[in-house]
């Protein structure tokens, strides 16, 4: 059993940011809102765009065999498919010759009637069976080889003696009457010879035993597929192929085998298969398969394919690949922030980022005149321009509807199918293909189609009108125009009201309520369901509110209250607890507010980021007013999860007696220094306590409200003159630097439950690191920095009022230790080198000499002061021993 200490927001995490787990499906990064599947012919189906497997929807979807198919047929259609499918897979050759001597008890061999009406059929069935075993290849391991393999797939076809298989398969086409039987008796000669790679007998085989029958029905196709196989052990390479592409033309069970072996890696591979294509059906395809084999803009190939046949099945999954191509990019299940460049402000960000629909405009030179009457425009006009900064309730609908942040927008990204290519944002010149196409062909497919691209290029009314014209009778296509009329009604909305969320809990509230979300079709503990709809819906009305300024409903839309652990920023924390105290919230609300019940006591919660941030700030009287209100909190919510392979449990965190839960149970030893740094050590080994008699009010272990209390009193004692104040003020000093991000305790005042290293530990963070809404936030880990003057200053009023030589060194040193955390700060906000950059090396250099020089001329005031006027003392002697850079620093010359 694995036990393990998480957020209670962790479980959410894993379906939000898959990418960060140890297993990655590229295929779950995007909302597939266009069902490709709806194509008609579904033995297409492998052949839909996916990144993650070779092939599509194998998970979801079984291709019709048309072997099975064959001979339900060939029966007389007495046993349905599944029957027919168990006689052929799964009966054992034993049945089969209880049949033959007329004592079977199978009910589905009892369907067929008397073995003397079946007697060829069966025969040929308890033959196929005996060697199906050894119908495979045999495996010539390489001396290079990375892989062992002694014990893998012993049987092949080469331990069955050749002379009499063949002979005995002979035989049986030789006595075979009904031609179909005969036909599989051929492909099984074709089949051994060529798996014992006797392959001239192999294309002998093809040509005396099944060509002659002149059928095509599945067994020929079998046969043509192993001819093919063995002309590519004779290097007939062009011949090969040819044959393998009538196979994937024809057999839908061999399709995605025949694509695998065909070998068009070259333009002459597929000029051969065009020039040997005479009717549309196989030019489409040759168009097709150097469409798929290559995709990355599909327009050029698919206007070929439009040209020979519109109503084409593969020109219908070209275009739903090329739709899926495009969906990727759009609608992304995350729109990272880190799109823009590095060293930007949000505000430029926000300004330079473009869409398909707002590109920047091309730069022009204005004439004197034109430059004077721009001034006065300008100057005088009305018209405001949208910023994308902007953010408040007051903006029109035109503004709303042109910021470019307004999700969803093209986000360009490396294709999957070839890292070293861009994807290519072609919509424009598909949305004119589609609307070509849906002309020539009477499939609605087109028809939808059209409408989900003007969905994607934002053009909703246009996308809706299609939808209403749509008449179908196809189950499949109704659903995908229901969804996408909802779609349509919801993100066209330019702004979310009161009057709109009522219209979307009348109609839509299903889609916002918590539902379970686990996938009934994959039993694999480690995967998880894929962004459904309600999470895109989710996602758009996280956006809206955002822009809107709305920053509560839009936090809530995708995370828990309990989220704001992570980044305990006083201004959103603020708004999610104005809405959380709203009165009479409307029914719409009311569902976006169940995402506040994970904390416990919510007010309790609320008042300790407020004093918590407080307390950061050295404002203790107002830290200890939210901290009286901090009653009944039982602990920063954490959960257990535990798995031991076969079922998983998600338990709360319940905080054992003496543990600090982010409220209670703190040392006061967060008043002492330390003896050396190490995060990881029990506090009592790391810290050292001062003298504490002169603060009997300090008590050995406190709650947060006790702590500002003793922090009140010492401030009034630090006003004072004497050894008392002194003492206070450092005091003072040591609890606000132990609690920074270079202190021991570094987890009191940011909503953490102990010191261990992660985000929230940064020395720096942009302050609104959120451009289109608050998804995925427990991955910025915001924390406002540390304001490390407040601790220099108490130290510097406790060094002015000390006598005492030794204890001014220790003074000194720990305010050397929190500028050296101002420096820290400086150096995180410098930008970096690229590796990328052909002098990286060199630049790379010059930056740490400029940080070098920096740190020594500004950051290093109480060091050159402690070295200077206090090198002889007992604590400088200790310090070198303990801190390896004092110990460097006091060296230097």
């Amino acid at each position: 059993m694995k036990k393990i200490l998480f957020s209670a927001a962790v479980i959410l995490l894993y379906s939000q940011n898959i990418k960060a787990c140890g297993w990655y499906d590229p295929d779950y990064e995007y909302f597939n809102l266009f069902t490709q599947s709806i194509i008609k012919d579904k033995t297409y189906l492998p052949f839909l765009l996916t990144y993650s497997n070779r092939f599509y929807g194998h998970e979801h979807y079984e291709i019709p065999d048309e072997n099975i198919e064959t001979w339900q047929k060939f029966f007389g259609n007495k046993l349905h498919y599944q029957e027919t499918k168990n006689l052929i897979y799964k009966i054992p050759m034993s049945d089969l010759n209880a049949y033959k001597k007329g004592n079977s008890s199978n009910p589905i061999l009892a369907k067929l009637g008397t073995y003397q009406n079946n007697y060829e059929a069966i025969d040929y069935l308890i033959e196929a069976k005996y060697l199906e075993p050894y119908m495979q290849i045999n495996y010539v391991e390489s001396p290079d080889s990375f892989y062992y393999r002694e014990n893998e797939n012993p049987k092949n076809a080469t331990l069955l003696d050749y002379n009499k298989t063949v002979s005995a398969l002979t035989s049986l086409y030789n006595a075979a009457k009904n031609p179909e039987i005969k036909l599989r008796y051929g492909y099984q000669l074709v089949r051994f010879n060529h798996y014992t790679r006797n392959y001239p007998q192999a294309v002998e085989a093809f040509s005396k035993y099944v060509e002659p029958l002149n059928l095509k029905s599945s067994p020929y196709f079998w046969a043509l597929d192993q001819l093919a196989g063995a002309q590519r052990g004779l290097n007939r390479g062009k011949e090969a192929n040819w044959n393998f592409f009538k196979v994937f033309i024809n057999s839908k069970s061999r399709r995605e085998s025949a694509f695998t072996s065909m070998k068009l890696s070259d333009s002459a591979s597929f000029k051969n298969i065009m020039d040997l294509s005479k009717t549309p059906e196989e030019k489409n395809m040759a168009y097709f398969l150097l469409a798929y084999d290559g995709f990355n803009n599909p327009l050029p190939m698919m206007e070929k394919m439009n040209e020979v046949d519109p109503n084409s099945e593969m020109l219908k999954v070209m275009a739903a690949r090329a739709i899926n191509q495009l969906e990727r990019s759009y609608l992304k299940v995350y729109y990272p922030n880190e799109d823009t460049p590095q060293n930007q402000s949000i505000q430029e960000k926000n300004s330079t980022a473009q869409t398909s629909e707002n590109k920047a405009p091309e730069a022009k030179n204005e004439s004197f005149w034109d430059k004077i009457s721009n001034f006065f425009r300008n100057l005088f006009g009305s018209k405001k321009e949208n910023k994308a900064s902007e953010r408040n309730n007051n903006q029109s609908d035109k503004d709303l509807l042109k910021n470019p942040n307004r999700i969803p927008f093209y986000t360009e990204e490396q294709a999957w199918v070839n890292y070293k290519e861009t994807t290519v944002n072609f919509i424009d010149d598909l949305e004119k293909f589609i609307e070509k196409t849906k002309d020539k062909s009477p499939d609605e497919f087109w028809q939808i189609a059209d409408a989900y691209v003007k969905f994607l290029n934002k053009n909703h009314s246009e996308s809706s009108k299609i939808l209403n014209e749509i008449k179908t009778q196809n189950p499949e296509y109704a659903e995908q125009i229901n969804r996408m009329k909802m779609l349509n009604e919801i993100v066209s909305q330019p702004k979310i009201t009161p009057e709109f969320e009522d219209t979307l809990y009348k109609k839509y509230a299903s889609f916002f309520s918590e539902q379970d979300k686990k996938d009934s079709t994959v039993t694999d503990q480690f995967y998880y369901p894929k962004p459904s709809t309600s999470d895109f819906l989710k996602d758009v009305l996280a956006n809206r509110y955002f822009l809107q300024g709305e920053d509560a409903k839009s936090y809530l839309m995708n995370n828990k209250l309990s989220f704001l652990q992570y980044s305990p920023d006083s201004k959103l924390v603020k708004s999610v607890e104005d809405f959380y105290r709203k009165p009479n919230k409307n029914a719409f609300e009311q569902l976006i507010a169940k995402n506040l019940d994970d904390v416990g006591n919510k007010d309790a919660f609320f008042n300790l980021i407020y004093g918590d941030r407080e307390m950061k700030l050295a404002n203790f009287e107002k830290a200890k007013e939210y901290y009286q209100k901090v009653t009944n909190f039982s602990g920063i919510p954490r959960v257990y999860y535990d798995w031991d392979g076969s079922k998983e449990s998600i338990s709360p965190l319940v905080y054992e007696e003496g543990n600090y839960n982010g409220f209670k149970n703190i040392s006061s030893l967060v008043f002492g220094h330390n003896v050396w740094e190490s995060f990881e050590s029990p506090k009592e080994v790391s810290m050292k306590a001062e003298n504490l008699t002169a603060f009997p009010f300090i008590k050995s272990n406190m709650n947060k409200l006790e702590l500002a209390d003793a922090l009140i009193q010492l401030k009034k004692m630090s006003t004072g003159n004497d050894a008392t104040a002194a003492k206070a003020s450092q005091l003072i000093g040591n609890l606000m630097y132990n609690t920074s991000v270079l202190g021991y305790f570094r987890e009191l005042f940011v909503m953490d439950i102990d010191n261990s290293n992660g985000g929230k530990f940064n020395f720096w963070a942009p302050e609104q690191p959120y451009q289109y809404y608050y998804k995925n936030f427990m991955d910025q880990n915001f924390v406002k920095p540390d304001n490390f003057d407040l601790a220099i200053n108490y130290y510097q009023k406790a060094l002015n009022l000390t006598t005492d030589k030794e204890e001014k060194a220790r003074i000194l040193f720990q305010m050397a230790s929190a500028e050296q955390g101002k420096y820290y700060q400086y150096e995180a906000q410098q930008p970096g080198i690229p590796y990328d950059d052909k002098d990286w090396e060199k630049k790379q250099e010059t930056r740490d000499a400029n940080l070098a020089a920096t740190k020594n001329q500004k950051y290093r005031t109480y060091f050159t002061q402690l070295k200077n006027g206090y090198a002889d003392t007992e604590t400088a002697r200790h310090l070198m021993g303990s801190c390896s850079y004092f110990g460097y620093f006091m060296k230097r010359k």
